[in-house]
């Protein structure tokens, strides 16, 4: 069932111990302005962490301005969060006040179904997310554009030493989203070809991935003044034009596995045909109109389109350990608290290399 208005009703009217400043956006606007929200008390399982940093994700836009039509307001919104343990519940035993810790897309799930089971728990039918979602205990979640969140351990990841918070913070969405499903359909083997449709958010961190697995790494974009970002400064191997007919021939049928994260609707055809046969195509951006897919393009060479939603949090575990080791770390632009109107402004033109990222800790003031 959809959230209704009369869950954010019934959240102010519960029992709550804590008062926590955010941001929180009221009509479909999406103009963010101070709020004072309710934390409940650490319980038994809880983590509570002070916000540090927390970083913009695309979704956060469409969810401030319901695009989706989806939004519970006020909103406050944030799945990207780095910060500090403050205090845990007597029975939490993997964290302690002072870790370095993170909380990305989910924050509960009915944790007895097949997908919960089986550790997939980011799949779960009733599945509860950061923000903007009914928990359990029927109350609306509110996320990182906050000083304070509780979480229940089970949905907290640590942040390895060397990772630093801030490049980290993207990690938790658009790092797991695109590591997950390279991990899962084998395109992290050494010397296996990847495309990398868009060379945004989640795009820059997937070809970081890439290489760091030791693969061969191809760009795919429609923006060539991308070509020099991609390849000196990302470390890509290739570059092409996916509105030149020249470049796409040129890497015709030698890709093993393609991650699509464009949110632009348009025939898949000519990129199926990069692929080599049992070629996958992995989409993980979200356009807003039906795909154009022709089944000649899938059949004749027993390709693959598959969907993939963020990751477990074994997954995200797995991703931030990897990413630590191997020095992965988003691109991020900082912005203070006052200034993430005018991020979410630039971000709907595209205007971000690669991650708005809100220093909550040093920037979000009661004045």
């Amino acid at each position: 069932m959809a959230p209704t208005a009369a869950a954010a009703e019934q959240q102010q009217l519960l029992p709550q111990a804590r008062k926590a400043l955010g941001l929180a956006a009221h009509d479909a606007s999406g103009h963010l302005t101070p709020i004072r929200i309710t934390r409940r008390n650490t319980g038994d399982d809880d983590v509570s962490i002070k916000v540090l940093y927390c970083g913009i994700c695309h979704s956060d836009l469409h969810t401030i301005k319901n695009e989706w039509r989806n939004a519970i307001y006020p909103v406050v919104a944030g799945h990207e969060i780095a910060g500090v343990v403050t205090e845990v519940g007597k029975n939490v035993a993997r964290f302690k006040a002072g870790d370095n810790v993170g909380v990305g897309c989910m924050v509960n799930t009915c944790r007895s179904c097949e997908s919960c089971e089986e550790g997939s728990e980011n799949y779960c039918s009733r599945i509860v997310f950061t923000y903007n979602s009914v928990d359990r205990d029927g109350t609306v979640t509110y996320g990182g554009y906050s000083e304070l969140v509780v979480v229940s351990e089970r949905f907290v990841v640590r942040f390895p030493d060397g990772l630093p918070l801030d490049r980290g913070a993207p990690l938790l969405c658009a790092g797991v989203t695109v590591y997950a499903p390279m991990k899962q359909h084998g395109l992290s083997e050494p010397g296996k070809h990847v495309g990398v449709i868009g060379l945004g958010g989640l795009g820059h961190v997937a070809v970081k991935f890439a290489k760091a697995f030791g693969m061969k790494v191809t760009v795919i974009s429609t923006s060539p003044e991308k070509r020099q970002e991609a390849v000196e400064r990302l470390g890509a191997d290739a570059f092409v034009v996916s509105t030149n007919a020249s470049d796409m021939k040129s890497v015709m049928g030698t890709m093993h596995g393609i991650i699509n994260t464009a949110c632009a609707s348009t025939s898949m055809h000519p990129y199926f045909a990069l692929l080599k046969p049992k070629g996958k195509m992995i989409l993980v951006g979200l356009p807003e109109k039906p795909l154009q897919v022709s089944a000649f393009a899938l059949v004749g060479g027993g390709k693959t389109l598959a969907g993939s939603c963020m990751g477990s949090i074994t997954d995200t575990q797995e991703m931030m350990d990897f990413a630590a080791k191997h020095g992965v770390a988003a691109d991020v632009e900082l912005v203070r608290a006052d200034e993430v109107n005018t991020a979410m402004e630039r971000l709907a033109k595209g205007d971000v290399r690669y991650r708005f990222v809100i220093d909550i800790g040093n920037t979000l003031k009661t004045d």
